[in-house]
């Protein structure tokens, strides 16, 4: 008996110490028998308290008067299946006549503090299918991305959800994309990441670095084009715009539509050619988009207008011809001048990290998802790298990006610098790698 005590106790201590130290480790040992329990016991209590029953059918109240029996219980969802995972559960409800799944979403803070869940989040499966998402600890607090994420042509992950589920940049389903967040929010590693994800790929990288190229230079291996400052910036936009022309005569001469062409055979894009014929896809990424758009003189305003006008036409023609925009700053509104507007309108893909004020945070997400502003500015100083993203759809989910090191990033480049393309509308940009035995010069020190 005495082995026995200790011996639970001995379990008692090891289970608190992992929920304090490894969270995920807890969870994968003890936390799901608990959760699975509490919610299997809990469940038509909780359900009933948060409003989520109906009344039985009135041909059940007939048969109970008619049978002297007790009035039958208000019924609630159908559980269909439970499913643990290594963050949490996934409880897949099926509901019954009568109910929405706009109330099982309005009572997911209430299911999180019932069933003792650290979240809750909803989405409808299909119609009368709500599908529970719950995590059994703070996922966002130490990302740690699964060994075995999905990995497909233009579609890389990024970061991790709140929910436990991987986050993804599509660019097949979603191309352009707007990045903004304060010094030191994150920002930096996310585009570190999606670049070091992407040099896999067989994609061509372009970058606008006007920070003299400190962000992206360093990963040049795997540029096919670079610009670091808004002359060279506007020259290559202006090569891309007619690589992108090229790209669309190519696209037409290959469409030959004829009576006798089948609808799957008759291209309007990129994806629709033959391999042998398809051009690489172009990503293009620019960091601190606002140095762009500033201006102190006339020659400097005339090639700003040219610098938006060349963004605009790509992010309007460019997904077509397999170019992709991903616009990175720490803002993005109308007082960067006009075009401004129209470019933000076709990105489609919001990501905020924090910012410094609400201004901010609704030039992101004001036309597409007013609610994500006010989470957005709530970001703490504390957790770089945490953010909210959104699309045209109006859904919005926080997300956290893991860190990558500068020197991981340029180990991924290097390891697929074989992977660059040579596009001959961009080898006057191509960045040129300096010897590592080449002088620096070193600014003296300021002296008294």
């Amino acid at each position: 008996m005495r082995w026995l005590i200790a011996a639970v106790v001995l379990v008692a201590v090891l289970a608190g110490l992992l929920r304090w130290r490894r969270p995920a480790w807890y969870w994968l040992s003890f936390g799901v028998m608990f959760a699975t329990c509490r919610v299997l016991g809990r469940y038509r209590a909780v359900m009933d308290a948060c409003g989520l029953t109906v009344p039985p059918p009135r041909w059940r109240l007939a048969i109970a008067r008619m049978a002297n029996r007790p009035v039958p219980e208000p019924r609630a969802p159908r559980i269909l299946r439970l499913r643990p995972t290594r963050t949490g559960l996934v409880l897949r409800l099926g509901l019954r006549p009568g109910q929405d799944a706009f109330d099982v979403a309005a009572s997911c803070d209430r299911l999180r503090h019932s069933f003792g869940m650290f979240g809750v989040t909803s989405r409808e499966i299909r119609s009368g299918v709500v599908e529970l998402r719950m995590t059994g600890y703070d996922v966002l607090r130490r990302v740690q991305m699964p060994a075995r994420a999905e990995r497909s042509t233009m579609r890389v992950p990024v970061a991790l959800r709140e929910d436990g589920d991987v986050h993804y940049r599509d660019y097949r389903t979603t191309p352009h994309a707007l990045t903004i967040g304060a010094t030191k929010s994150g920002k930096s590693v996310y585009q570190r990441n999606l670049v070091a994800e992407l040099a896999a790929q067989e994609v061509a990288l372009v970058g606008i670095d006007c920070k003299q190229g400190v962000e992206l230079f360093p990963l040049a291996r795997r540029f096919s084009a670079l610009a670091d400052n808004p002359d060279t910036a506007a020259d290559l936009l202006d090569a891309l715009i007619a690589h992108m022309e090229d790209v669309y005569q190519l696209i037409r001469a290959e469409q030959r539509i004829t009576a006798d062409t089948p609808d799957a055979d008759i291209a309007a894009d990129i994806w629709d050619l033959p391999d042998h014929l398809r051009p690489v896809p172009i990503v293009l990424l620019v960091d601190e988009v606002a140095e762009l758009a500033l201006f102190a003189t006339k020659d400097e305003e005339k090639r700003r207008d040219r610098i938006i006008t060349a963004l605009a036409r790509l992010a309007q023609l460019g997904r077509a011809a397999g170019i992709y925009l991903e616009i990175c700053g720490q803002r993005f509104g109308s007082e960067l001048g006009k075009g401004i507007t129209m470019l933000r309108a076709q990105l489609s893909v919001r990501t905020a990290h924090r910012v410094n004020d609400e201004t901010s945070a609704n030039m992101a997400f004001g036309d597409i998802a007013p609610d994500a502003a006010l989470t957005t500015v709530q970001i703490p100083v504390s957790t770089p790298g945490l953010a909210i993203t959104g699309d045209a759809s109006g859904g919005w989910s926080r997300i956290r990006t893991p860190h990558t090191s500068l020197r991981a990033a340029v180990d991924a480049c290097n390891k697929h610098a074989h992977l660059t393309p040579d596009l001959p509308a961009l080898d006057a940009f191509r960045p040129v790698l300096a010897s590592p035995a080449a002088p620096v010069a070193i600014p003296a020190p300021a002296t008294p």
